[in-house]
């Protein structure tokens, strides 16, 4: 047993599953707010105007959680973890009761924000926290359950964003109140049992200045970039430019100071390195590709928001599964390898499978494939980041997990971002083509409609409800156009993944440190009764 392992705090299993449940609840919340106000946008853009900002609403908090994200990590190591985590929590609860309360689409965007730099910290001290007290051995089979939280999340956010967008939309805020409460009083009492040792220490805060202003830049271009303004904008150019320079502003200071928010030495370190360089292609894959799912079971399958969030359940099972199961298969093997080589290899056999996707394919068959995909994230998303655990030592392990996260936020939002734009662009491309033949066949009532309603090209592929409105030739144009766009954009990320098959494949084969999990126990054998003679 190494010096870390025997420091680390001696808590129950009871205790431990309590503790897992409040850090379970925390990254609930922080993980649904991504993916949950996407659904309602039209209905609460309807409410309280404000269509030009539309993008802001996620990108402020996207900007904001993942920009903040390394810096929980150094401050934790430095500060300890509860007082840390009870910040970044009550943070979020007071952004989430504020922008349920917003009367505008500025006050919504700025509260956006501040529940985004709360969520920064749920994220990522949910692993830390969890490793403070569980060695890298014991540790799988409890990450496990939050790859499953994300699997929960990814298809719970828009199901519940449809319903409260059909009833009250400002529930989809309120909602986390309790939530987060509940997760507070859990963490608060168990966490306490969690012995933090106070050292002497400096903050960073001009690293953390340079690297939040350099990771907003960069965010901001690729959020803006063939959106709000064109790619080779000035503007886009600009902030790209200064990106790369506060980039390498960063790197220079944390060469230099004592206390990094990033220690640059840990790179040198092949695991932390590669893990991290996987992390960052699989969120360009998951994150840039995935969001299209259930664009596509709403515009080509018919389905309402509500209903497609649960079309998504077989991906959600496929995630749930298999990261229980790989957890538990991690700690009793004591090995993490081949877990992400498995993982990035079924995910890139999923994408390539969504290439063939059609208007007509059955639902069954797209269940098989979400299926697939689900399998694929379950496999990869946990061992990452035990991995990236097991490399570094007990005084990095805030700043490392931290780097494991940000780096997966960093590429999921680089994937947004650029399949986004080959999404934008083969649509415009395909609608082109498609779009004038299917006028040709409207009859002279529907034309007139159409013409009344602003031509054909009045339509966005956020709104869905609008698409299925349309008469049935332009209808099955769009359709048509749509599938075909998305083929491209799922082969990108198929062939993008079999980059991150090579990387896991390089990583080398450590064992995972801690005691060998005991095997589990038996009833001994009931003894057999004396019989009298």
């Amino acid at each position: 047993m190494t010096t870390a392992d025997a420091s680390r705090p001696r808590l129950s299993h009871q205790q431990i599953l309590l503790l897992m449940s409040g850090l379970m609840t925390g990254m609930l919340l922080a993980a649904l707010d991504q993916t949950i106000v996407g659904t309602a946008l039209p209905t609460i853009v309807g409410e309280l105007g404000g269509i030009d900002h539309y993008s802001w609403v996620v990108t402020a908090y996207l900007l904001a959680s993942t920009a903040s994200t390394p810096l929980y990590g150094k401050i934790s190591d430095l500060y300890g973890r509860r007082p840390v985590f009870l910040f970044s929590i009550g943070t979020f609860l007071v952004g989430s009761l504020l922008a349920g309360l917003s009367q505008n689409m500025t006050q919504l965007i700025i509260t956006r924000g501040i529940q985004g730099l709360g969520a920064g910290g749920l994220m990522t001290l949910a692993f830390t926290i969890i490793s403070d007290v569980v060695s890298p051995r014991e540790r799988g089979r409890y990450q496990g359950l939050f790859g499953a939280v994300f699997g929960v999340a990814s298809v719970a956010g828009p199901l519940v964003g449809g319903y409260f967008a059909e009833h009250d939309w400002r529930w989809i805020f309120y909602i986390n109140v309790p939530l987060g409460v509940l997760a507070i009083v859990v963490c608060y009492h168990v966490m306490r049992l969690i012995p933090f040792q106070r050292r002497p220490h400096s903050v960073d805060w001009l690293g953390a200045a340079l690297m939040v202003a350099g990771v907003s830049c960069l965010l901001l271009a690729l959020s803006w970039g063939g959106n709000q303004y064109p790619w080779g904008s000035p503007t886009i150019i600009g902030l790209f430019v200064a990106g790369g320079v506060l980039a390498v502003l960063f790197l220079l200071q944390e060469a230099r100071t004592s206390e990094p928010i990033l220690p640059l030495r840990l790179f040198r370190r092949r695991t932390f390195a590669l893990a991290n360089a996987a992390g960052f292609i699989l969120g360009l894959v998951m994150f840039g590709s995935i969001i299209f799912i259930p664009l596509y079971l709403q515009i080509v399958k018919g389905a309402t928001p509500t209903r497609s969030g649960l079309l998504m359940l077989p991906m959600m099972a496929g995630v749930i599964v298999t990261s229980v199961l790989s957890g538990r298969a991690m700690s009793r093997i004591g090995r993490y390898k081949w877990f992400p080589v498995a993982g990035s290899a079924v995910l890139t056999a999923g994408m390539l499978l969504f290439t063939q996707l059609h208007v007509d394919t059955s639902l069954w068959l797209a269940f098989f494939y979400m299926v697939v995909i689900g399998v694929g994230l379950g496999l990869c998303m946990q061992s990452l980041v035990l991995a990236v655990q097991n490399a570094v030592e007990l005084r990095d392990l805030g700043a490392g997990t931290s780097a494991a996260t940000f780096f997966r936020s960093l590429g999921g939002s680089f994937g947004v971002a650029i399949l986004g734009a080959v999404l934008s662009s083969r649509l415009s491309a395909e609608l082109s083509e498609r779009l004038p033949a299917a006028v040709s066949r409207l009859t002279r009532e529907q034309a007139a409609r159409l013409e009344a309603s602003g031509g054909a090209s009045n339509f966005s592929i956020n709104e869905p409800a609008v698409i299925r409105a349309l008469p049935e030739p332009l209808r099955e144009a769009i359709q048509l156009a749509f599938v075909d766009a998305l083929h491209v954009v799922f082969l990108i990320a198929g062939l993008v993944a079999i980059l991150a098959v090579a990387v896991t494949l390089a990583l080398p084969d450590r064992e995972l440190r801690g005691p060998t999990p005991p095997p589990p126990r038996t009833p001994p054998p009931t003894p057999r009764p004396v019989r009298k003679r």
